[in-house]
């Protein structure tokens, strides 16, 4: 299996090496095209001094019949104006730094045709040819009918064509061999991240959560190496909460063992009288401890996905209504007046049960913790899309640096809000979870009368 440098080496090599090959075969082509227009506008050029003799020539003779009875004449002209003895044009002897171009051969190619283009010297040439006047005195006598090359005849040309595009041919692969060094350098630099996260993600398998990658630039790899980081982050403080959260199960589990251990020793060694008090005492930790496992067992089930709803149309005024009327009595006794503003059109489709756990939860943390004379204030609001239940107490009220961490399971407040009062700790926990599980959200806040708020938001 080929390594992500190794494939990535081969496709940077294969684009610029295809790259290369096809700007060869364009420089070639645009090469070959551009050297055969250069020799024909250059023979064009080298017509001029020919047909100004021929001009004068006619000028003298009156008519072209001293070159269509005499042929060798027309080889003479064209001996004498386009060629010297040596085979070189007149135009390249004057030109020193020209003579590494290759001669032009115009013979086959070349004819002298009168006014109206009837053959008179020379001979037609295949293809469509180009017309160059002769004049004289303002009127056309004549023309000289060139055709244009359509390729290298010559084996001078041919050479020097063949020389240029094996020329083009090397310096295309030299520009693959530096694009082939190229690519294994920009290779090893893209994949180098890649490998550094590679080792992190190995390190995270293996429980390291404190292992960072150093983040450079900001490309989408530093970016992906920013991500890693936070997931490491993110799974070091998972793994603490997990740690801690065992701990304090064990630490919540401990406390009614203990306890009970205690008095059943006790009443096993008849320094307690076993007696109604007593079995009520060990009744009462056995509640305890009933309602402890019973919110982790709903945790669980929580975070499993696992906790049933079964919604229906519920009208949250009246769902309120019936926790407050049931708990009137605890209200009274813990000294709690209560101020409920219920909302009429406030259905939402929900699970009555569950919904009814989450009251109660709310109303037992208030009930627990607020002071005695105290106040409870329960308003509801409803909108199109959703139903807001703001619930407020009086004091004591919380931090407001302790206010996120109200929902965290078996989180304390150390002062008014502790373990003495009886809650296990896990049911502002269930309350957030069963509010999420109906698609709203729970957000705790500083409430007016001194206390703890909640602002519970539920989607219709």
């Amino acid at each position: 299996m080929h390594s992500i440098k190794t494939r990535l080496f081969l496709i940077l090599l294969s684009a610029n090496a295809l790259l290369a090959l096809l700007t060869y075969a364009v420089v070639s082509w645009s090469f070959d095209r551009g050297f055969l227009d250069y020799l024909n506008r250059a023979e064009r050029e080298r017509l001029t001094p020919l047909i100004q003799a021929l001009e004068d020539g006619h000028r003298e003779h009156g008519d072209w019949q001293w070159l269509a009875e005499n042929p060798r004449q027309w080889r003479q002209l064209m001996h004498r104006f386009l060629f010297n003895r040596r085979g070189r044009t007149e135009r390249e002897d004057k030109s020193a730094d020209r003579r590494a171009l290759p001669p032009l051969s115009f013979d086959p190619r070349l004819a002298l045709l009168d006014a109206d283009k009837r053959l008179i010297a020379g001979r037609r040439g295949r293809g469509e040819p180009n017309f160059k006047p002769i004049s004289q005195d303002g009127q056309v006598i004549g023309y000289l009918a060139i055709v244009p090359r359509r390729e290298l005849a010559q084996s001078v040309e041919q050479v020097f064509a063949a020389q240029q595009n094996r020329n083009f041919a090397i310096i295309a692969a030299g520009m693959v061999l530096m694009s082939g060094l190229l690519a294994i350098g920009i290779a090893a630099w893209l994949t180098r991240p890649i490998k550094h996260l590679a080792a992190g993600t190995r390190q995270l398998t293996r429980g390291h959560f404190d292992h960072r990658i150093q983040v450079t630039g900001r490309h989408e790899l530093a970016q992906l190496a920013k991500d890693f980081n936070s997931l490491a982050l993110s799974l070091a403080a998972n793994q603490k909460s997990r740690r801690q959260w065992i701990a304090d199960i064990a630490h919540e589990l401990r406390t009614p063992l203990t306890v009970l251990r205690g008095e059943i020793e006790a009443l096993l060694d008849r320094v307690r009288p076993l007696s109604l008090d007593s079995i009520h005492s060990l009744a009462s930790e056995i509640r305890q401890l009933t309602r402890l496992v019973d919110d982790l067992y709903e945790l669980s089930l929580s975070d499993l996905g696992a906790l049933e709803y079964r919604k229906q149309p519920l009208d949250l005024s009246a769902s309120l209504d019936d926790i407050f009327t049931a708990h009137a009595q605890a209200l009274e006794q813990a000294g709690l007046a209560l101020d409920f503003n219920p909302a009429t059109e406030a259905v939402v489709s929900a699970d009555p049960q569950r919904l009814a756990q989450l009251w109660h939860n709310l109303l037992q943390n208030s009930l627990r913790y607020t002071d005695a004379p105290g106040k409870l204030r329960v308003e509801i609001k409803a909108t199109d899309k959703a139903v807001t239940v703001i619930w407020q107490d009086s004091a004591p009220g919380v931090d407001e640096a302790d206010l996120e961490r109200l929902t965290e399971r078996l989180f304390r407040v150390d002062s008014a809000r502790s373990r003495a009062a009886g809650g296990s700790g896990l049911g502002l926990a269930i309350a957030a979870a069963v509010v999420e599980g109906h698609g709203g959200t729970l957000q705790a806040f500083s409430a007016e009368l001194g206390g703890l708020g909640w602002e519970i938001v539920l989607p219709r």
